[in-house]
């Protein structure tokens, strides 16, 4: 560690650090409460956050969060220990009684340099854990106590600048693939589920199309298999439009935190790897676990391993990606301990097909979005693995500023 750097106490650098309380629940109204599961990923998540009625229960005014606060969970294997730091707060919100409320002291420590600090000690924290096993628990006076290397306060503003740059982008870049992914899945749901130019034309609507494309949908229905359906259109299965094939496993020692391929699994990009099983576009199913049903892709080939199946579009394959996206999937799920999505099944889903000409205008546009958003997505990783290279080196005081700065202005230029 740098000579001017020294270690303190986390307690000492915070003007409040303890637990939430346990909620009392409601639909709608009230306070919006984050538990565990809102803190993953070293990022705070508002889509699994309830609400607590204030009137039943009333939430002290130190434990309503506030911006920068550092969120810690505390109770349960494989929860314990996950830190995120509050950079955005859109209405007023707790946490539950599994999450400890790290409060920086603005006097003490720069608040954006505790959060990348605590961050790097996820580890250790965890570690910290006391009791048996699904009951383990992060006692106050165990995490107060936790050494937190101190750099001088000019130092803590540069590095908390330099790496929440990184962090910026990144969250920047998440936003937008998100915008993308909506895009998307609104014109699929438009001309697709709910059939809106056809419905349109059938009422003598304007369908709201620039002519040549309006005058491809049909101006009626007819009953299918699948219920009503624009005229001329046809049901189909998945297996007409892509092969599917099983995954392959990957040696572990093959799988690496950076390579040319991301290696899929049930659950998502699992590691990269310099060899793929399939080149260009592919759409990755998981098939097996917890994470059965649930659909990742790529445009630049990958591995797809023996938790997951490919998916090989024959044509088309925006539409078979999207098609895939907002299929419901459990109803094909076996087994119960271990739920299990056959490939067979798979196979089988069925899909309304419009005419080619159709599919050709909407892969058109729906491939604009998608390369975005894997742009975006590529990005967001190199970032990322730039950030989780400094930040060790950054707050131990091996690598200086100045040094850092270089790293990040060549990547984020």
């Amino acid at each position: 560690m740098a000579g001017e750097w020294s270690d303190k106490p986390l307690l000492e650098l915070c003007s409040y650090i303890n637990r939430g309380s346990a909620p009392a629940y409601i639909e709608a109204g009230g306070v919006l409460v984050l538990n565990q599961k809102c803190v993953r990923d070293q990022r705070v998540s508002f889509l699994e956050a309830r609400r607590t009625d204030q009137e039943r229960k009333l939430v002290i005014a130190d434990r309503m969060l506030q911006l920068l606060d550092i969120l810690v969970n505390s109770t349960g294997v494989g929860t314990l220990g996950r830190v995120a730091q509050l950079v955005a707060l859109p209405e007023p919100a707790t946490v539950d009684s599994h999450v400890t409320i790290v409060r920086p002291d603005p006097a003490a420590v720069d608040p954006r340099y505790l959060g990348f600090a605590v961050r790097l000690y996820e580890r250790e924290i965890e570690a910290l854990a006391e009791g048996s096993t699904g009951q383990t628990e992060l006692s106050r006076a165990r995490l107060g106590a936790f050494p937190v290397p101190l750099a001088p306060e000019k130092e803590q503003r540069a590095i908390a600048h330099i790496l929440g740059t990184l962090d910026d982008k990144i969250e920047l870049n998440r936003r937008m693939s998100e915008t993308l992914e909506r895009q998307a899945r609104a014109l699929f749901k438009s001309w697709f589920v709910d059939f809106d130019p056809v419905r349109a034309k059938a009422e003598g609507r304007d369908p709201g199309l620039p002519q040549p494309l309006a005058n491809l949908f049909p101006d009626s229905f007819e009953d299918s298999a699948l219920g009503e359906i624009p005229k001329g259109w046809e049901v189909a299965t998945l297996d007409g439009l892509a092969q599917i094939q099983g995954g392959k496993q990957l040696p572990t020692e093959d799988c690496k935190s950076v390579g040319a391929f991301p290696v899929f699994g049930a659950n998502g990009i699992m590691g990269y790897a310099d060899r793929a099983t399939h080149d260009g576009f592919v759409i990755a199913f998981g098939r097996v676990g917890a994470y059965c049903g649930s659909v990742h892709w790529t445009y630049s080939g990958a591995w797809i391993n023996n938790n997951a199946s490919s998916v090989l579009p024959k044509h088309s394959p925006e539409f078979v990606l999207q098609a895939m996206l907002t299929a419901d999937f459990e109803r094909m799920r076996t087994g119960s301990a271990q739920p299990f999505i056959p490939n067979i099944s798979l196979a089988s889903l069925p899909l309304v097909r419009p005419p080619d000409v159709v599919l050709a205008q909407f892969c058109a546009a729906a491939q604009s979005f998608r390369l975005k958003e894997q742009f975006c997505r590529k990005e967001s990783h190199n970032l990322s693995a730039l950030r989780d290279t400094l930040l060790p080196k950054l707050i131990s005081g091996e690598l200086r500023v100045k040094d850092a700065k270089r790293f990040v202005a060549e990547a984020t230029a």
